[in-house]
C-alpha cells in the first residue's frame, strides 16, 4: 500500500513540540462563531463572574461576622449584673457582629417579660441569618443551571452540525467545526461554572453554620443570665 497520501495531510505537527498550541481565547472565539454559541458563552461568563463576586464578598463578610471580641459575653454579663444597661448596649453597638446586634435588641427590652425578650432575640437572630445568607441562592441556582445551559449549547451545537452536513456539498472539517466547537466548549464552560458555584455554596454554608452556632450559644447564655435568681 502506498503511504504517499499521508504526506499530503496537513497535521499541524511541528518539529519542536509535536503539537500546535491553541490559545484559550482562540478556542472561545471559534465556539462563538455561531450566534447561539456567543450567547451561551456570554451568559456563562457573566454567571461565573457574579458567582466569584458573591463568593469573595460573602467570604469576607462571614470572616468578619465570625470575629468576636475576646470575653465579649462575659463583659455583657458584668455590665448587666452591675446594672450598667446603657454601657452594655453601647458595648454591643461598638461590636459589629451578628451576636452583638442580637443581644443589643435583647438588652433594650430588659424590664419586660422574659418571653418578650426571648422572642425579640429570636426574631433579631433570624434577620441576622438572612443577612448572612443573602445572594447565596444565586450560587445554588448556578450550580444546577450552569451545567444545563452548557448541555443546551451541546445539543444546539450538534443540531447545527447535522444541518451543516445536510447543506454541505462535500464533507469538510471546516463545515462542521463551528457546531462541534460550540457543543464541546459550552459543555466545559457549564461544568466549570457549576462546579465552582457548588463548591463555593457549600463552603459558605458551612461558614454560616459556624456563625449561627456561635449566635445560638450567645443567646442561650444571655437567656440563662436572665433566668438567674434576682434578675
Amino acid at each position: 500500500m502506498s503511504l504517499s497520501f499521508l504526506l499530503q495531510i496537513e497535521t499541524g505537527v511541528t518539529t519542536d513540540t509535536g503539537v500546535n498550541e491553541i490559545p484559550v481565547w482562540d478556542i472561545l472565539k471559534d465556539s462563538s462563531q455561531t450566534g447561539f454559541g456567543l450567547i451561551i458563552n456570554i451568559l456563562l461568563a457573566l454567571m461565573l463572574g457574579y458567582a466569584i463576586f458573591i463568593f469573595v464578598e460573602r467570604f469576607l463578610a462571614l470572616r468578619k461576622a465570625s470575629k468576636e471580641d475576646k470575653g465579649f459575653l462575659q463583659k455583657i454579663k458584668d455590665y448587666i449584673l452591675d446594672g450598667k444597661i446603657d454601657s452594655a448596649k453601647d458595648y454591643c453597638s461598638r461590636s459589629n457582629s451578628p451576636s452583638a446586634r442580637m443581644l443589643e435588641k435583647g438588652i433594650s427590652r430588659l424590664g419586660k417579660p422574659i418571653e418578650n425578650i426571648t422572642a425579640t432575640i429570636e426574631n433579631t437572630g433570624k434577620l441576622e441569618i438572612l443577612r448572612l445568607e443573602q445572594r447565596l441562592s444565586f450560587l445554588a441556582t448556578a450550580a444546577g443551571a450552569a451545567p444545563m445551559i452548557g448541555f443546551l449549547g451541546t445539543t444546539v451545537g450538534m443540531i447545527m452540525v447535522f444541518i451543516d452536513l445536510g447543506n454541505a456539498t462535500s464533507l469538510e472539517l471546516k463545515v462542521i467545526a463551528p457546531g462541534i466547537m460550540t457543543a464541546m466548549v459550552t459543555t466545559v464552560e457549564g461544568l466549570i461554572v457549576g462546579i465552582i458555584s457548588y463548591v463555593g455554596y457549600n463552603f459558605l454554608v458551612a461558614k454560616i453554620e459556624k456563625v449561627v452556632y456561635q449566635m445560638e450559644n450567645d443567646a442561650l447564655e444571655f437567656t440563662d443570665l436572665l433566668h438567674e435568681p434576682g434578675k
